[in-house]
């Protein structure tokens, strides 16, 4: 378990460049896209009114993390194979994933800390729902880590009770703030509405990458390739499930964090009374 704790995916398949090229362009990407939000985040507190700069200020932090955390992810990447024969081999360094739980325990919560924040709503209700969906975000990802770094195929059912676990506070997660949107959206400014509904679309889509991925990774043949107990290429995490998987999480990550930050800066701006008054002047 100690070395679980540590190191995620240490079996490496082999990979051609453009495999090993497609994800590392990829985890360089999304650490340049999160500090370019970060930055664009921070400078743009400037234009919304007081009471909604700390929801820019949480987004800003959002971002901060996954970026330090991608770097560090990449960083391992690359301590992970070397070039030889025309391709990526393992290099005998396991790829450290754990960068990305840290970088979940830390951001998720926030996450949560960020809409409520830009939702205004009364201080009772603000307070019960954050204290819920804080407590559900911190109790997904716990539950969710003893199944990720299970590696034994005969422990299959044991990944598979720790995601179903993890899967509990997850869907009220969903539910909760799906619920909390819709209802929120009358007392919402008209401008902010429209914002409102995007951003309920862009939690379920990119939200839903997340479980599909831990079932990908979790088959038995997953768990011996993981395990190095089969041929890694020639399970679901081989090299194109490799591939898949570390692009498809950079991608959710880039789009929960940076993107759902970009979309909480717009409802703020729509949502401040300054920003609605120079439109109103100028548009007179």
């Amino acid at each position: 378990m100690i070395e679980g704790l540590l190191l995620l995916g240490s079996a490496m398949p082999d990979l051609s460049v453009f495999q090993y090229n497609a994800v590392d362009n990829i985890f360089s990407m999304t650490v340049a896209t999160m500090g370019a939000a970060a930055l664009f985040l921070f400078m743009a507190r400037a234009h919304v009114d007081p009471e909604y700069r700390p929801a820019l200020l949480v987004s800003g932090l959002v971002v901060s993390i996954a970026c330090y955390h991608y770097f560090m992810i990449r960083h391992s990447w690359h301590g992970a194979y070397t070039l030889a024969d025309g391709g990526y081999k393992g290099s005998g360094a396991a790829f450290n994933d754990f960068y990305r739980y840290a970088d979940w325990i830390l951001t998720v919560p926030l996450l949560m800390v960020e809409l409520v924040a830009v939702l205004r709503l009364p201080a009772a209700k603000a307070t019960s729902l954050l204290t819920r969906l804080v407590i559900a975000a911190a109790l997904m990802i716990a539950l969710g880590y003893p199944g990720e770094v299970i590696s034994d195929p005969a422990r299959w059912s044991e990944r598979v009770i720790w995601g179903g676990l993890s899967s509990i506070p997850f869907f009220y997660i969903l539910y909760v703030l799906w619920t909390e949107l819709t209802n929120s959206l009358d007392s919402q400014p008209p401008a902010a509405r429209r914002l409102l509904e995007i951003a309920r679309l862009v939690i379920l889509v990119t939200w839903a990458v997340y479980p599909i991925a831990y079932a990908l990774g979790g088959t038995p043949e997953a768990l011996a390739a993981k395990a190095g107990t089969a041929n890694a290429a020639n399970g679901i995490v081989g090299a194109n499930g490799v591939v898949g998987l570390q692009i498809g999480y950079a991608i959710a990550d880039m789009t929960a964090k940076a993107g759902f930050g970009v979309l909480i800066y717009l409802i703020a701006r729509a949502k401040s009374t300054k920003t609605a008054a120079h439109e109103a002047y100028a548009t007179a």
